[in-house]
């Protein structure tokens, strides 16, 4: 087995520190130099820990103050349901609301935006094949907690009264029943989770620092026929929110 790079093990050495009540909530820590010398490591060593404990939301930085052990914060549990989706038009709502707060979005949508490769790919388009994109960021209690970009076929959409996500009678209900108004039903839905780090746009719009842990899912609505009818790019803090899965379980199976 490879060896632990050093920062990693200083990052474990200050979380359990912290955890045994060296350091309580809102404790400003020793300086870097003194870590450093108390680890004999560099100080670019201590750094790179203090920046993972950051991205974990275990500690947090201070401008021209240092590093403090950061204040416990919800998590907040976002469910991944078709089942969800299809009974209550938006899941984030009903997530929200089951935590007893709530739940909105703002969002913008661009037309006739011609597919990039990979999303034509999940899509089963040709690249360059105009779709609906639009933007999304969530907010619980109005700060931010998830991001998402939505691509939906201007050859389905386009012409009905549903073509813009956020616009018309049926704003804001949700791709499943969205598309059940233009008889289509979303039977199935794909998505692959993968961990990964904030980029610069991302941390700006959740308010996190650049590079903090994220969980990125990819995700794909399909039709009864097959058909893919709408692709996602969902961006969720990995501080901020634990994300489960509700899986559905047919009686004949």
């Amino acid at each position: 087995m490879p060896e632990q790079p050093p920062y990693l093990h200083i990052a474990d050495l200050l979380r359990r520190r912290i955890s045994d009540g060296e350091w309580s909530p809102g404790e400003r820590l020793p300086s870097r130099a003194r870590l450093a010398a108390d680890y004999g490591v560099g100080d670019a060593v201590v750094r790179r820990a203090q920046e993972l404990l950051i991205s974990q939301g275990v500690l947090e930085g201070r401008a021209g103050s240092g590093t403090y052990v950061a204040e416990p914060r919800e998590r907040l549990r976002m469910v991944r349901s078709l089942r969800r989706a299809r009974r209550d038009g938006s899941p984030f709502r009903a997530d929200m609301a089951d935590l007893g707060k709530t739940g909105t979005w703002e969002a913008q949508s661009e037309a006739k935006v011609p597919a990039p490769p990979g999303i034509a790919a999940r899509l089963r388009l040709t690249e360059g094949d105009l779709c609906v994109r639009t933007d999304y960021e969530f907010l619980a209690e109005g700060k931010p907690v998830q991001l998402s970009t939505s691509w939906e076929p201007l050859s389905i959409t386009g012409g009905t009264i549903i073509v813009l996500p956020e616009g018309g009678p049926h704003a804001g209900r949700g791709v499943v029943e969205r598309m059940d108004v233009i008889g289509i039903r979303v039977s199935r839905a794909v998505e692959q989770p993968e961990p990964g780090e904030a980029s610069a746009r991302e941390a700006q719009m959740l308010g996190i620092p650049r590079g903090s842990l994220v969980t990125r899912i990819e995700r794909t609505y399909y039709a009864d026929d097959g058909r893919p009818v709408e692709t996602a790019d969902i961006v969720v803090p990995a501080a901020r929110a634990e994300i489960v899965y509700e899986l559905e379980i047919s009686p004949d199976q």
